[in-house]
């Protein structure tokens, strides 16, 4: 058995875990992640399993919030090998006429096709634009800091009047349905504005679904939907050669066991091969909720009121993820002006509005909801010319909760490998009916189901990809449980939640990571600790 001390261990190498070192490293202490799988990112990964030509992010792959969000774009990545790409169009919505509703990086030009689509609709899109103008900015740093958000909740709230007041704050805390029908008179606005709230487990009929969907439609408008050039796992290995420059560690295929608490107080952690590593300051958690306090720590060393109330914790619905390497470009029916990164697919609001109950009634979704990515499109390095690295994914029921299918199939919720190829079947059936011959281009496939994504990334838990659900009832100071107030602290002395179970949830932000970092450098300052 080895004993090794740090002044901060962090458990975990997704991109929070990474945020969170790099932020204590700059702070000069001495920092070691431990990571169960062999490499590092967590869900911000890419690979060439599908086809060795080929490139695919394994789960995360468009990255708006990277772009804005504080806790990132003050690590300067881009000095340490990352470049942002960005495709033709950021995001589009095939209707089921062939039509396409489109976000152009001009903004003038997404209210031109959408006038086209429905007069009238191009100004009301311009004058949601100028709403954003006015409060966009200080809501995504009140949303990526640390809560209490005093003093970008301060700047938020002077310019509410201005921007709408109390009858747009109704607004975005209402469903993204009814915002939509409010504002537009035809039906393409709405599709952009609810696929972009489906990039949460918020349903479109929902509380709070508005907000979300507001946001990510004018991050799409404002910044794009960026990639790393040449994959995911790019953005990670810039978040990794940021923190060993710094004097940081990281150390794969090290799956920690138990957080040891001593004297009240969380002193390190052990790992499966019997090994100790101490933590002189602080243990940073990377890891979901659930797995935090329910296994890694002895229940006696869990807050009552922490261990109490996260039996009612909430995770969100499972995942099923597809993969295609295309021998040439997707065939859509008729072709975008311009070609989108990101494609949302549904006939209609309401028909997404459909899907997101069926899977919250344990039914696998008869016409799932899917969001999908052209990536050659948007970074022509992922595959050889001509050809598309695609994937699409949906919301399915977790293993174990699903009581039947939807579609008139008999799938069970098992997510074995039939039942997951006979979904990406009917995932692809969606696909081809807005791209005929779509099946003939399909070089090679790949399937991850719920529990192909928990076995590649622990805290991906039954394929839910946000860390719990996001919804009200389990956000802000709710998230995620009361008794922690939205904080980073999670009762231990020493010890910070630093994953997306944690305020404000899932995206790729590092928010929680930053957040947990700064929790943990308030409580003893930023000098190294002196060790003997």
């Amino acid at each position: 058995m080895t004993s090794q001390a740090y002044d901060a261990v962090v458990v975990g190498a997704g991109h929070n875990g990474l945020v969170a070192a790099n932020h204590l490293a700059d702070a000069g202490w001495s920092v070691l992640i431990l990571e169960e799988q062999q490499i590092p990112g967590g869900a911000v990964r890419s690979d060439r399993e599908v086809h060795p030509d080929f490139v695919h992010d394994t789960f995360s792959a468009f990255y708006p919030f990277a772009a804005v969000s504080a806790p990132l774009t003050s690590l300067r990545l881009e000095d340490h090998g990352l470049e942002w790409v960005h495709p033709p169009a950021a995001l589009g919505h095939p209707l089921p006429d062939g039509r396409w509703a489109l976000i152009h990086p001009d903004r003038e030009r997404t209210a031109a096709g959408l006038d086209e689509l429905c007069s009238g609709d191009g100004d009301a899109w311009l004058a949601l634009c100028r709403t954003w103008d006015r409060i966009g900015g200080p809501l995504v740093d009140a949303f990526t800091a640390p809560f209490p958000p005093l003093r970008h909740g301060s700047r938020l709230l002077r310019r509410l009047p201005a921007a709408g007041g109390l009858p747009l704050v109704r607004d975005m805390l209402g469903p993204v349905l009814s915002m939509a029908r409010h504002r537009f008179d035809g039906p393409a606005p709405g599709l952009l504005l609810a696929g972009n709230a489906g990039h949460s487990d918020i349903p479109p009929t929902s509380p709070g679904s508005a907000a979300f969907g507001l946001m990510m439609t004018m991050l799409a408008q404002e910044v794009g939907f960026p990639v790393p050039r040449g994959g995911a796992g790019r953005l990670t290995d810039a978040l990794v050669r940021r923190l060993t420059t710094a004097g940081g560690e990281v150390r794969t295929g090290r799956r920690v066991r138990r957080i040891r608490v001593e004297g009240g107080r969380a002193s390190g952690v052990e790992t499966e091969d019997g090994a100790t590593y101490r933590a002189g300051r602080a243990v940073l958690a990377d890891v979901t909720a659930p797995a935090l306090f329910g296994q890694l720590l002895d229940p006696g060393d869990v807050p009552a009121a922490v261990r109490r109330q996260i039996r009612g914790f909430e995770l969100d619905p499972g995942t099923v993820k597809v993969d295609w390497a295309l021998s040439g470009p997707v065939p859509w029916r008729c072709a975008p002006e311009s070609a989108p990164g990101t494609v949302h697919l549904a006939d209609s609001v309401e028909e997404m509005a459909l899907a997101a109950a069926q899977v919250a009634a344990g039914l696998v979704p008869e016409r799932p909801f899917l969001l999908a990515g052209q990536m050659s499109t948007s970074d022509p390095t992922r595959s050889p010319a001509g050809t598309e690295s695609l994937w699409a994914y949906t919301h399915v029921p977790r293993p174990g909760q699903t009581r039947g299918d939807a579609g008139g199939g008999d799938l069970t919720g098992r997510w074995d490998r039939s039942e997951c190829e006979r979904f990406a079947d009917r995932v692809q059936a969606r696909l081809e009916e807005r791209a005929p011959g779509f099946g003939e281009r399909v070089v090679s496939r790949r399937v991850l189901g719920p529990n192909d994504l928990q076995a590649r990334d622990a805290n991906l838990d039954g394929g839910a990809i946000n860390g719990g659900t996001s919804q009200l009832h389990q956000d802000v100071v709710f998230r995620p449980v009361p008794a922690m107030l939205g904080r980073p602290a999670t009762g231990v002395p020493g010890l910070f939640l630093a994953s997306a179970s944690a305020h404000p949830g899932g995206g790729v932000h590092g928010a929680p990571g930053a957040s947990a970092a700064r929790a943990a450098l308030r409580s003893l300052g930023p000098r190294p600790w002196r060790r003997d």
